[in-house]
């Protein structure tokens, strides 16, 4: 038992995965699919152009946007995916407790996880939180392998399970 509690005083930033594949808010609903399906991730962030966090993406979400006629998915930009819900946030030095209740409290899975500045830093997901409350130690992908904002189709490693061969 003093072991979770001592996890959970840890600050969000010992328990968050900095390594995330990113979108930025002006680029099409098509490309955040894209991201998505090769990054094999669940959440997508959206970023400004400084680096400020917009919000944060769903699969479900992308997905059900993905869903409309494909004519229209190249008019549909990330920012209208994130309207009407403002995001639910943690900065790096808050606890793993807070960050666990605020996820409670909004029913979500994930939160962008901000710097002092407002900048990304990474995402706080629940299963990084069961992570280390299992004493599994913090997966850190390296940055050799992390797409930058604004990357698309080149630069990104295939998808998981891809049997084919990656982009050049």
């Amino acid at each position: 038992m003093e072991e979770q509690q001592e996890i959970l005083a840890r600050t969000v930033g010992a328990v968050m995965r900095p390594a995330v594949v990113t979108v930025d808010v002006g680029e099409t609903v098509l490309v955040a699919w894209e991201l998505l399906q090769r990054s094999g991730s669940r959440h997508l962030p959206v970023v400004r152009p400084d680096g400020r966090c917009a919000g944060l993406l769903e699969r479900a979400d992308v997905a059900v946007a993905c869903g409309t006629p494909a004519v229209s998915l190249s008019d549909v930009r990330v920012d209208e995916l994130l309207r009407g819900h403002g995001p639910a946030l943690v900065r790096v030095e808050q606890t793993v407790r807070h960050a666990a209740n605020l996820m409670t409290y909004t029913e979500s899975d994930a939160l962008p996880v901000l710097t002092e500045d407002g900048r990304l830093a990474g995402v706080l997901t629940a299963a990084d939180i069961v992570s280390a409350l299992a004493g599994h130690p913090v997966r850190k992908e390296s940055a050799d392998r992390r797409p930058q904002a604004g990357t698309v189709l080149p630069g990104l490693p295939p998808r998981r399970g891809y049997r084919g061969q990656a982009a050049p």
